[in-house]
């Protein structure tokens, strides 16, 4: 079997479905089942890919198809070099496998991971701002424009 045989895809309903592509990354993450509002059960996991419709997680138990997930993850970049962050995201579960659990992402958002006021300031300080006074730069222009 040649080279360009072992790596094209079959075509059809057997094929590649998805249409985003999908990222193998391990990061750490916790779960939280959600039904009206109300956490059912949460735990800890790990992710095993990510694309711009999904995620597919190692939730260290099986989780139930058809209910409504948060996902708050880990994420490896720090904001202004300082700040760790998350990705939260929320979605619903289309299928499982063991462990491993696969979302339909519904909203996604960064947000920082909150810590002390003696480590808010020492941030704060890094940029050269009060730690109470500090507007993102992009947040900035906007607030002079309305004034």
């Amino acid at each position: 079997m040649g080279w360009a045989e072992q790596t094209t895809q079959p075509e059809g309903i057997n094929g590649e479905r998805r249409l985003g592509r999908r990222y193998g990354i391990a990061l750490e993450l916790r779960w939280k089942l959600v039904r009206r509002r109300r956490v059912l059960e949460s735990g800890t996991g790990t992710t095993l890919d990510l694309s711009s419709g999904g995620i597919l997680f190692d939730g260290g138990r099986p989780l139930p198809v058809g209910l409504n997930v948060e996902l708050s993850i880990a994420w490896p970049a720090l904001l202004h070099d300082v700040a760790p962050m998350q990705l939260v995201v929320t979605g619903r579960i289309v299928r499982t496998h063991g462990t491993r659990t696969g979302i339909h992402m519904t909203g996604h958002e960064f947000r920082t991971i909150g810590g002390s006021a003696e480590r808010r300031n020492a941030i704060a300080a890094g940029l050269g701002r009060p730690a109470t006074l500090y507007t993102p730069p992009a947040l900035a222009n906007k607030f002079e424009t309305l004034q």
